[in-house]
């Protein structure tokens, strides 16, 4: 069974950083995409990043290109989004999510997603 917890969220003022966590087993991340997305209130679920086992290919939303970096970390067991200059619109729940298939690739559809963790807030707010 694949698992993944987020951490990190937090209250921040817009321009400022934070880094969010996403802890799996080391076969998880060695064998699985981990993707990033997020919710905002009212709006659906949408991909900000993801990250392709093996080859470390990345992916990022437009929306957050220049801004985020997803890094993995396997002595760590941790893929990391690090999410600088943020501005207001970035508010919403952050998830990270793994799929049941072991593609070599990554994706930024939901759908795509199988295990979920249980989400982190992100507030960017003055």
């Amino acid at each position: 069974q694949v698992q993944v917890v987020e951490s990190g969220g937090g209250l921040v003022q817009p321009g400022g950083s934070l880094r969010l966590s996403c802890a799996a087993s080391k076969e998880t991340l060695q064998n699985y995409a981990i993707g990033w997305f997020r919710q905002a209130p009212g709006k659906e679920r949408e991909g900000v990043s993801c990250l392709a086992p093996r080859t470390g290919a990345t992916h990022y939303a437009d929306s957050v290109k220049g801004r985020f970096t997803i890094s993995g970390d396997i002595a760590n067991d941790t893929v990391y989004l690090q999410l600088n200059n943020l501005k207001p619109e970035d508010t919403g729940v952050y998830y990270c999510a793994a799929p049941h298939v072991m593609y070599p690739f990554c994706l930024l559809t939901a759908t795509d997603y199988d295990y979920w963790g249980q989400g982190t807030q992100v507030t960017v707010s003055s």
